[in-house]
């Protein structure tokens, strides 16, 4: 028995059409006007956003080692209450993805638990300490679809330049962390404003734009595909956009709360503000929205990174970096770049679907005849306030608490099965 996905407005050129959406299996098979067909599930869409699942290109799942903080179970159950339908994990678990076995066991598990698809993003280094190199083909050949050392930046340019030279060798893309330790090392904010104010050691911005045009010049000389994670200084995207001038295989993302907030925004020493890289200046916000708006900067990605209460509880200088944001992505975008009209609908969707799909050549992020059934329905007109209590996730940890938004995921469909849905498309959305 297949399903119809009634009366949702889909995307079409930037303009919001009402359609039927035919799925037969795990496939989209027609895309219609009052499509009908016996003894299929009807699920009423009216009035719903209709888009491709969302593609986050860069969370922590934390399992396996960290399993107090989050699980894939519970971390996909998150993903799949934001629209998201794939989602990549970071290496940085315990033990580190650096061995086939460990990709094994977290694809294993996705497939087992998984409210998402889960791709694997193997270490760069042995453990991630920046000095022995991974066996990156086998990596490859167990399912990773990457290599980073992600939380930690590759000191070394030599390391580095290696390891672009074996990933290119296999079609791997090098997914970098940009941090230069002997810059950033101590601080827990940025340095700037904040900082200043409450006397803390600060992460300067050149401790990130140091590392990209390094490796931005390292990738120009082993032909790499080089893709910056979490993007967040003038600099950095200056150096990016002079790159991509050049015809170099750079590419990169940027999170929701680095166009949103800057270290100006920081109410007091709450760590629940505390990521890395830092929340930057207003001049640096500024220029991540200018640079995803003019196609420097690809993609937006979550950098979902989930702690307990008790770690958070440590204070700005002794909590861990991160916050979690999968629940909130997608309705934070929408409230305050697309209604507030620094965007449109179409440029926020594709950033989180076709175009992460693109950059790393996988097959999905579209909706149309014959592709996967990958979906996300949202509504676009309810307001409700960021509730930390109500997050799939086991991390509460998010500035955000408090905002009120729109645009809220209530239903995901992953290779045609619902994977979550809302009370309310519970109650009144789907019938027989």
């Amino acid at each position: 028995m297949g399903t119809i996905l009634r009366n949702g407005r889909l995307l079409v050129n930037g303009e919001l059409v009402i359609k039927d959406i035919l799925i037969e299996g795990n496939t989209i098979e027609k895309i219609g006007d009052g499509l009908e067909i016996a003894d299929h599930k009807v699920i009423d869409a009216t009035d719903k956003l209709v888009t491709p699942g969302f593609i986050d290109m860069h969370v922590h799942l934390r399992e396996p080692g960290f399993e107090a903080k989050e699980t894939i179970a519970t971390g996909t159950a998150s993903a799949a209450r934001g629209g998201f339908t794939t989602v990549a994990c970071m290496p940085n678990t315990r033990p580190v993805i650096d061995t086939p076995e460990t990709v094994k066991q977290i694809l294993s598990k996705a497939k087992a638990e998984g409210s998402a698809r889960v791709l694997p993003i193997g270490a760069i280094t042995v453990r991630e300490l920046g000095k022995e190199l991974t066996d990156m083909s086998a990596l490859k050949e167990a399912g990773v679809i990457a290599v980073s050392d992600d939380g930690v930046g590759i000191q070394t340019s030599q390391v580095m330049k290696d390891a672009m030279k074996v990933a290119t060798g296999l079609g791997l893309p090098v997914i970098a962390h940009c941090e230069d330790d002997s810059l950033a090392e101590g601080g827990c904010v940025h340095e700037g404003v904040f900082s200043e104010k409450h006397g803390l050691k600060g992460i300067p911005s050149e401790a990130e734009s140091i590392h990209v045009g390094r490796d931005i010049l390292l990738a120009e000389a082993t032909g790499a595909h080089y893709h910056v994670c979490h993007i967040s200084t003038v600099e950095s995207v200056r150096l990016v956009r002079e790159a991509k001038q050049r015809g170099a295989r750079v590419t990169t993302e940027v999170c929701p709360h680095h166009l949103l907030l800057c270290d100006e925004d920081i109410p007091a020493l709450d760590a629940n503000y505390k990521m890395n890289p830092p929340l930057r200046s207003r001049r640096d916000r500024d220029a991540l929205i200018e640079g995803l708006k003019d196609g420097t900067i690809d993609m937006i990605v979550t950098d979902h990174a989930p702690h307990t209460a008790e770690e958070k509880q440590r204070g700005m200088e002794l909590a861990p970096f991160g916050i979690v944001g999968l629940e909130t992505a997608f309705p934070l975008l929408y409230t305050k770049l697309v209604l507030e009209g620094s965007f449109t609908l179409q440029e926020i969707v594709e950033r989180m679907t076709k175009v992460p799909a693109d950059v790393f050549n996988l097959p999905w992020g579209t909706l149309q005849e014959g592709a996967i059934a990958d979906i996300a329905v949202i509504d676009l007109e309810t307001e409700k306030e960021v509730n930390p209590e109500d997050f799939a996730s086991k991390g509460h940890n998010t500035p955000f608490t408090g905002w009120r938004l729109k645009g809220w995921p209530v239903l995901t469909m992953l290779e045609g099965q619902v994977v979550w849905q809302a009370d309310e498309m519970n109650s009144e959305g789907a019938r027989q």
